[in-house]
């Protein structure tokens, strides 16, 4: 006598590789997609220039880690400072201004100072900046 086996039965197939799939492609689209804003217009960051002498002559405005003020080599209280800068720019429009600011010092403390700056009237202002390694 020969006793059969009942066929077995097929196991319904899962869907947790179709999950894993679907997660990952979520991950992967999340990791390479924008999530900033997108300008409604091109813009052109600016260019550094390294290793270009600086124009002499001028004013030198040092702002020092704690916010301190030195123009010229000579420190000066912010309002006396601008002052200073604001009667250079009326006798000399195009009086060029370097802005040396130390490196820890606070953005809200630098760029104030290039938008009183800009409304004294002054157009050429530059960042002294130091190139990293290998620039």
């Amino acid at each position: 006598m020969k006793i059969s086996r009942p066929p077995p039965k097929d196991l319904p197939e899962t869907i947790v590789p179709l999950i894993d799939v679907v997660f990952f492609l979520l991950v992967f689209f999340m990791l390479v997609g924008r999530m900033d804003a997108t300008s409604p217009f091109e813009v052109l960051p600016p260019v550094a220039q390294t290793g270009a002498d600086m124009p002499g002559g001028g004013a030198t405005l040092s702002v020092a880690a704690d916010g301190a003020l030195a123009l010229d080599g000579a420190p000066l209280e912010r309002a006396s400072a601008l002052e200073v800068l604001r009667t250079r720019l009326t006798q000399d429009a195009a009086l060029f201004i370097r802005v040396n600011a130390h490196r820890d010092a606070e953005l809200r403390r630098v760029l104030p100072l290039l938008a009183e700056l800009e409304a004294m009237g002054a157009r050429d202002v530059a960042l002294v900046v130091t190139p990293g390694e290998g620039q």
